[in-house]
């Protein structure tokens, strides 16, 4: 039970007779014990009761024993010293290892040096004191150098002084023999050879002893319990970021809640090494936080503590010189060398790096075990086998310990071979789906980041130094890390020793960029592709890139943060076919560049001259013939863009539809790589654009779905879900959209929310299905985005008014949508031009019967030979005719229309025209959808 507050002060006597009620002794026993009448005896335990606020003499047994054990507790730990400091977080360690003394008779905490294992054993020890009826003892063997002295340091711990006839360790055998004692012996790592003869002698002959002991190593004694102390916690509400709090406080130094995310970067940084974080605390009055973490690059340097009883504790350098006495040369050897790696590694991989005189590959493994055992590497299982891992501390240190030994060059330079060897033989397996591809690379990838780093810096290592940064660009591809892709691929290019290669890289640089959305980089990388060719005298590659640049500045404007002068692309096209020559591949390219050129100043400015469609058309099936004759799915398939492009223009909808979903198909069986990948995210964009524009809303969220489930584009979530948000705000699934909008904010602030006018619609879009939903705040922002994107008003003009219309119908405001899409007289008219053309004169029909319009029947008939078979725009305009006669049966037929055309909201929306007991009906579709009635 608890220990009752005492409210009145107990006699001498009284404490006597509570004693003995502890020990459950009767009132007739107490008395002859005490030479007492047993009435006398009962008085006394009367008055205890109402002192003690006790219900019964159980009560006041129970408090008797809780005060025993309360003093002998405090009599134990005189033999601890007393911590300097609070003692931080650990709950679950301090628990476990708590309970593995309990249990076991030895128990050895092990870890490497600065982990934390004395404070975490002298916690321990505290709170196990009251177990122990004759004490427990720290004994610090630091100082001890000689293995036969270990029994002399415990007897001087106990005060136990050399028995006549008997040695110091039988001494101190025959003190412990009869007593309930729990001995902690710090720091045995050094001492194996005495401590474990010792140990065994000593738990043999005193069956009341146990052993708390803390080394590096575990001690090889009969019956040990060994316990692995971890580093500190490493979340942001961990006890590492605890314990640097605590003690940046003591140094006068207050950690603000807004600074917590930088300690615990500090922390992981230092692996969670009690030590080095408590060093790191100390440091901030003199650096601050930005100063320590860029300071972490030389933990050694940086980790010095002021003065400290032990030495060893002084720096991180310190302890780790401590450990390095403690090994041989051999395995000095290994730990220098393997501190080249990055990531965990195999013994397969040590052997390879580290395995070359004086060491042979087969002593490899038997080193790494004793590595292990001191607690200098730590052990993981995986996947593909046992792995090694040394904290970064302990690689610093090796790495210092390799150049004073000479070593550097030729460790670096065989891992540097193995680096090649693995990324070649990931190369050859890789696929995004293949089995355990992606965990075979992670596990490798820092250390072919920091090879490459290494012979990057080398004038010797220029040829390794592009053959890997060439094989981490497509390892990182297939990885969906694009942004490094890019970056290796142009790393690749800078570290060729010809400029074939340069360009080969250059180019592929440039499809990753592409994918990225990124035409200023894209551009800039076909520019300097050609300028590699040219330089190599390849005038048709030159030809070939020149025209891709110009491809790139007309197809994917809208990915321009600031796009090229007007002229200057027509000058690369120009530059272009004066070095194609006869070539057949730059013939294709520089045709296919004159398709977008032409197409491009249609859409961009279609008030000036422009060649006829069919001349525009001819043009496009001569650049998909040059590429088919080229037998490059890839090429076919950007020519195919451009002949869709061609019957837009010539207003043939739906051919275009059907010549982007051709494209597709094109494409599916083309291995992945980062052209076909840029080609195949461009062809699914436009296919699900055409198929919005003729109505085929089934198909659009067909293509919209592997849009965004494409693996290259996980780093870019606006791009993804860009044209399957405009799909499913046009069908109605607002609960959808909702949800996937979020996703598109996501992706575009993680590239920074650059400028990107092309994705104006999916932000109209969206802001179209809030207002559906009668949010307005919503809606409000999404319109902010529009303008966050750099659209212009003009720029909206061709999408806006469909979208906003559709809201405004919505609300019964039919006037208020014609103004919106009626064009003014003299007025440029920018949706004739654009994907919603056929929803923009439906809904301007209908717009025009509700608002009672005289010429309303007038615009209907215009408006069917422009939408055609577009089954959704189709069955706007059979509406619209419905409610011009008020034909009830008709106008349900609609209905039915819009639901096999996957048009949900606008069925909804035709039951609620037609009223009463379609009304409810459609009430309950909106609710479904997520969206609410006007």
């Amino acid at each position: 039970m608890a220990k009752r507050p005492v409210t009145t002060a107990i006699s001498a006597r009284e404490a006597e007779i509570l004693t003995l009620v502890g020990e459950h002794r009767s009132n007739a026993e107490i008395a002859a014990e005490l030479y007492i009448s047993v009435r006398t005896v009962e008085t006394h335990v009367s008055s205890l009761l109402r002192k003690l606020d006790a219900p019964d003499r159980r009560a006041l047994a129970e408090f008797a024993a809780e005060s025993a054990r309360e003093e002998r507790a405090g009599q134990a730990l005189a033999g601890l010293p007393a911590p300097l400091n609070p003692f931080i977080g650990r709950a679950e360690e301090r628990r476990a290892l708590g309970a593995a003394v309990g249990a076991h008779r030895v128990v050895t905490a092990v870890g490497p040096g600065g982990v934390g294992k004395t404070r975490l054993a002298l916690a321990v020890a505290a709170d196990l004191a009251g177990d122990h009826a004759d004490g427990v003892w720290f004994v610090d063997l630091v100082p001890v150098t000689d293995p036969a002295m270990v029994g002399a340091a415990v007897a001087d711990a106990l005060g136990v002084g050399e028995q006549q006839g008997r040695g110091i360790d039988d001494s101190v055998v025959a003190a412990l023999a009869d007593r309930r004692t729990l001995l902690v012996l710090d720091n045995c790592e050094h001492l194996p050879d005495g401590v474990a003869p010792f140990l065994e002698r000593l738990l043999a002959r005193c069956p009341g002893v146990s052993v708390l002991a803390t080394s590096r190593a575990r001690l090889m004694v009969p019956f040990e319990r060994v316990y692995s102390v971890p580093p500190l916690s490493l979340d942001d509400a961990s006890d590492a970021v605890a314990l640097f709090t605590d003690r940046a406080a003591a140094v006068g130094w207050t950690v603000e809640p807004g600074q917590l995310d930088q300690v615990a970067d500090v922390c992981r940084k230092l692996d969670g090494v009690a030590l080095a974080v408590e060093l790191a605390a100390a440091r901030l009055p003199a650096l601050g936080l930005d100063g320590l973490l860029a300071g972490l690059s030389d933990h050694l340097r940086l980790l010095v503590g002021g003065y400290r009883a032990d030495d060893r504790h002084r720096s991180v350098r310190a302890v780790l010189d401590w450990s390095r006495a403690l090994l041989d040369e051999p395995d000095l050897t290994l730990l220098r060398r393997v501190s080249v790696f990055v990531s965990p590694f195999t013994a397969a991989a040590a052997g390879t790096v580290a395995g070359f005189d004086p060491l042979e590959p087969d002593q490899v493994v038997d080193g790494l075990a004793r590595l292990a055992d001191q607690h200098l590497l730590s052990v993981a299982p995986s996947a593909g086998g046992t792995r090694y891992r040394a904290l970064e501390t302990i690689r610093q240190y090796g790495a210092e310990q390799l150049a004073e030994a000479g070593e550097l060059d030729a460790t670096r330079s065989r891992q540097l071979r193995w680096c090649l060897a693995a990324a070649t033989e990931l190369a050859d397996d890789a696929a995004p789906g293949a089995g355990d591809w992606r965990v075979r690379f992670d596990a490798i990838a820092d250390d072919l980041r920091a090879a490459l780093g290494w012979a990057a810096e080398r004038q010797d290592r220029r040829v390794d130094a592009h053959l890997l940064a060439l094989a981490l660009a497509g390892l990182a591809f297939t990885r969906n890390l694009l942004g490094e892709s890019q970056l290796r691929y142009e790393q690749a290019a800078a570290h060729a020793d010809d400029p074939a290669a340069a360009g080969g890289a250059l180019r592929s640089a440039a499809s990753v960029a592409a994918c990225r959305m990124l035409g200023d980089d894209t551009y800039r990388l076909w520019r300097a592709a050609a300028e590699a060719a040219l330089a190599g005298g390849d005038t048709a590659g030159a030809a070939r890139d020149l025209a891709m640049a110009a491809v790139t500045s007309y197809r994917k404007a809208g990915t321009f943060a600031q796009r090229p002068p007007g002229d200057e692309p027509a000058g690369l096209l120009a530059r272009a076919h004066e070095l194609a020559g006869d070539d057949p591949a730059a013939r294709a390219a520089v045709t296919l560049a004159d398709c977008d050129a032409l197409g491009y100043a249609f859409f961009a400015d279609p008030g000036r001259p422009q060649p006829s469609a069919a001349e525009l058309t001819g043009l496009a099936e001569r650049a998909v013939e040059l590429a088919r004759g080229l037998g490059d799915p890839v090429a076919e398939s950007a020519a195919l863009q451009a002949l869709t492009a061609a019957r837009r223009r010539a207003g043939d909808t739906f051919a275009a539809a059907a010549t982007a979903g051709r494209r597709v198909g094109l494409l599916d069986a083309v291995p992945v790589t980062p052209a076909a990948a840029d080609e195949l995210i461009d062809a699914l964009l436009i296919a699900t654009a055409t198929s919005i524009g003729v109505g085929d809303l089934p198909a659009a969220r067909r293509w919209g779905r592997r849009l965004r489930d494409l693996p290259p584009l996980a780093e870019t979530g606006h791009v993804a879900t860009s044209r399957l948000l405009m799909a499913d705000a046009l069908a109605g699934h607002a609960t959808d959209v909702v949800a996937a909008s979020g996703r598109f904010l996501d992706g575009w602030t993680r590239v920074g929310r650059p400028p990107a006018r092309g994705f104006g619609p999916v932000a109209a879009a969206v802001a179209m299905i809030h207002a559906l939903r009668g949010d307005d705040t919503a809606r409000a922002e999404w319109l902010a985005v529009l303008d966050q994107l750099g659209v212009t008003l003009e720029d909206r003009a061709g999408y806006s008014p469909a979208f906003d219309a559709i809201a405004l119908l919505h609300d019964g405001r039919a006037d208020a949508a014609l103004d919106l899409l009626e064009p003014a007289d003299g007025e440029p008219a920018p949706w004739r031009t654009g994907i919603l053309l056929h929803w923009h004169v439906a809904l301007r029909a209908e717009a025009a019967v509700l608002a009672g319009r005289s010429d309303a029947g007038a615009l209907v008939d215009s408006a069917r030979p422009t939408v055609g078979d577009n089954p959704v725009a189709g069955a706007i305009l059979d509406r619209a005719e419905a409610l011009a006669a008020d034909d009830h049966e008709r106008l349900l037929a609609t209905a039915a229309a819009f639901e096999a055309a996957g048009c949900p909201y606008q069925r909804a929306r035709t039951l609620l025209l037609a009223d009463g007991d379609a009304a409810a009906a459609g009430h309950a579709v909106l609710a479904e959808l997520g969206l609410t009635p006007a």
